[in-house]
């Protein structure tokens, strides 16, 4: 299931950061794969204590914080630091599972990929390709979204980026740890979630917005792990 998260950043904010993205010091992405998704990467990425990524990854988690849509969907206990890459002249990344697993950097602690997310930085009329594909069962699903907007995905399905022909693809990219693991169970609070909000919309002091907000959390209860 993909979401799509609109209007993390407006499209100003994307272009200010694409702006100073764009003169980054960008390295071989490969380095960063494992050894077999290593042979199907063609990117360029900053370095992980680069100073510039680190300082646009910690605006996009304070904008995550903020943002209720996101908050909703991958209901978040640990957000690995963003990392950033381009994509240009023909580079891609070829199908693949994101690790089960991440280091967060400069400490022990261990962090498990839920989540996979994407922030497309570059507009979608400027660059040909490009787009993440994302394979569930006999479903195959294409996406390419406004600078911005964020794209949520289970890390533990089959996705890839396609060659990218024409000009430049900069997106931040990381993982989320959700405070409940399994897909379905955070599926099914997004729907629940998403009725209630929709009934408070209508009529605030429904009795039934007290009753299923009381659900909710009482699901949350019964199946969160921190």
């Amino acid at each position: 299931m993909l979401i799509e998260i609109p209007a993390v950043f407006s499209s100003e904010e994307a272009a200010g950061l694409r702006s100073r993205l764009e003169e980054a010091n960008w390295r071989d992405g490969a380095g960063t794969a494992g050894h077999v998704a290593a042979r199907a990467k063609t990117n360029l990425q900053l370095a992980d204590a680069d100073p510039l990524g680190l300082e646009i990854g910690a605006a996009i988690v304070e904008r995550l914080a903020a943002t209720p849509r996101f908050v909703a969907a991958s209901l978040p206990v640990r957000i690995l630091p963003p990392r950033f890459n381009l994509y240009a002249g023909g580079g891609a990344y070829g199908r693949h599972i994101d690790s089960a697993v991440f280091s967060a950097p400069g400490t022990r602690e261990r962090v498990r990929s839920d989540l996979s997310a994407t922030l497309f930085l570059s507009e979608p009329e400027t660059y040909d390709g490009g787009e993440l594909v994302a394979e569930f069962g006999m479903t195959r699903e294409q996406v390419k979204l406004p600078a911005g907007h964020l794209l949520l995905y289970p890390a533990n399905s089959l996705h890839q980026v396609m060659p990218v022909t024409r000009g430049t693809r900069i997106a931040a990219f990381f993982w989320i740890q959700s405070l409940v693991r399994e897909q379905v169970r955070r599926t099914m609070m997004l729907e629940l979630d998403d009725s209630i909000q929709a009934l408070a919309a209508r009529d605030s002091n429904d009795p039934e917005v007290v009753r299923l907000t009381g659900l909710y959390h009482n699901l949350l209860r019964e199946w969160a792990a921190t």
